[in-house]
């Protein structure tokens, strides 16, 4: 798909593409650093049907929403033929004892045999995230591992 970059001087940067339906979806970076989220009308693709304004974190909590499920997806394919290998989103919740410590501090490979391939916070993928890597609430981390593993490491990051 083609994003397209417009310039629009005096407000910000808008980034959209067009969805199958032809209408454009995308958003308005503007100056002041806010982030409007927008949908074009479908007869005037320069006609806002409707928009929407993001805070910071709404639109990191929107871009992990679209971003890890994507990641998951793509993972899951990669290992379709390896029997017994799934793929989960873990999520870092406000009630986790892992919120402001290091993925290491887990042990979660050692307890589990569960490996996480890439961490999801506001929109951005880290891939490989190191041992040394700090968890904060909100993270997704994209983990790979058995079923039992998985359900282990889920508990272990809502209960320690």
């Amino acid at each position: 798909m083609n994003v397209e970059v417009t310039p629009l001087p005096g407000i910000g940067v808008r980034k959209d593409f067009e969805l199958t339906t032809g209408r454009r979806v995308g958003v308005v970076t503007l100056r002041d650093g806010g982030t409007d989220l927008i949908v074009s009308k479908k007869e005037d693709p320069d006609a806002c049907m409707a928009s929407v304004r993001l805070t910071d974190d709404e639109a990191a909590v929107l871009g992990n929403l679209l971003g890890a499920p994507q990641l998951v997806s793509q993972l899951r394919e990669e290992h379709r033929d390896l029997p017994g290998i799934t793929t989960r989103q873990l999520p870092i919740t406000e009630d986790s004892p892992f919120d402001g410590r290091t993925l290491g501090e887990t042990a979660m490979r050692t307890r589990t045999g569960v490996s996480v391939v890439a961490v999801m916070r506001a929109g951005q993928a880290y891939p490989s995230p190191s041992p040394d890597f700090n968890l904060t609430e909100g993270d997704l981390l994209v983990a790979v591992g058995t079923s039992d593993g998985l359900d282990g490491a889920a508990k272990i990051l809502h209960h320690g």
